[in-house]
């Protein structure tokens, strides 16, 4: 039993170790450099060399996963967490000869995604994805409603403007395209003149379209994700205070409230 305790030890000591983040950081970049290195033409032993490196590099991710797992102190939660799933399924399957069979391409996509096990190393990386990912309701409802802003403008758009150049405006569909294009100042300001030659008004159509979508909207989905950012860091330093046994503010606040109900009791007396 010591001798697993020992193990187990020497594993959490060994993925905890800075040292070994970023070896296995640096052998992420490298996996992902290999990856666009076969997109290019290559000599022959330059290739076979590659494809050394490769199985190196995934045995590399093996023995990192492994000894996650050993670290882990109940293995029953190891694959509650879905990082964990995600980097065993691109080693597992990374380990699987498929590159000569009618699955290479799988294997090649698998290669591709292992340069996404650098957001399950580094909590930084990790911390901005979880708080992408818990915005995006609230995302939602804004690219609900910027899609509405869309419909009614494509809409407008068509209908007055079909007749000057139908590429742009010759249906809604079409003119939802060409709103986009306005919104992200693909040279927006050629479709403006263009119209603006039959409607010399139009421009307010444009200035008002942008101001809805180029920078209304923007600063909503801005201020969504830095406040879901903000209750992200504010989770994780309430998790660490918790792991290191430091009071939270919450149980400052039950302290106090439970000393003025003592000194209350005590004044009645």
């Amino acid at each position: 039993m010591s001798t697993i305790q020992t193990i187990q030890d020497k594993a959490l000591a060994l993925k905890n170790n800075r040292a070994f983040e970023l070896f296995v950081v640096g052998v992420i970049i490298i996996s992902a450099l290999l990856v666009g290195a076969k997109t290019y033409p290559i000599p022959e032993t330059v290739s076979q060399a590659i494809v050394w490196l490769d199985v190196g590099i995934t045995f590399l991710f093996l023995f990192e996963i492994i000894v996650r797992f050993i670290a882990e102190p109940n293995k029953k939660r190891f694959f509650h967490n879905g990082w964990n799933v995600f980097d065993t399924l691109v080693v597992v399957v990374s380990l699987i000869p498929i590159d000569n069979s009618d699955m290479a391409l799988v294997g090649r996509l698998v290669r591709v995604f292992r340069v996404l096990r650098m957001v399950s190393i580094i909590p930084e990386l990790r911390m901005l994805l979880n708080s992408l990912v818990r915005a995006l309701p609230q995302l939602g409802y804004v690219v609900l409603l910027m899609f509405i802003i869309f419909y009614i403008y494509a809409a407008i758009g068509a209908t007055f403007f079909a007749g000057i150049n139908p590429d742009l405006w010759g249906d809604i569909a079409i003119s939802m395209l060409t709103l986009f294009r306005v919104m992200t100042f693909e040279d927006w300001t050629d479709v403006m003149y263009e119209t603006m030659a039959v409607f010399p008004l139009s421009w307010s159509f444009y200035l008002s379209f942008i101001f809805f979508t180029a920078f209304a909207f923007l600063n909503m989905v801005i201020g969504i994700v830095v406040n879901v950012l903000e209750d992200e860091h504010a989770r994780e330093r309430a998790e660490q205070d918790e792991e290191q046994g430091n009071a939270s503010l919450n149980d400052l606040r039950a302290e106090i409230h439970e000393l003025k109900n003592m000194i209350s009791r005590l004044e009645q007396r």
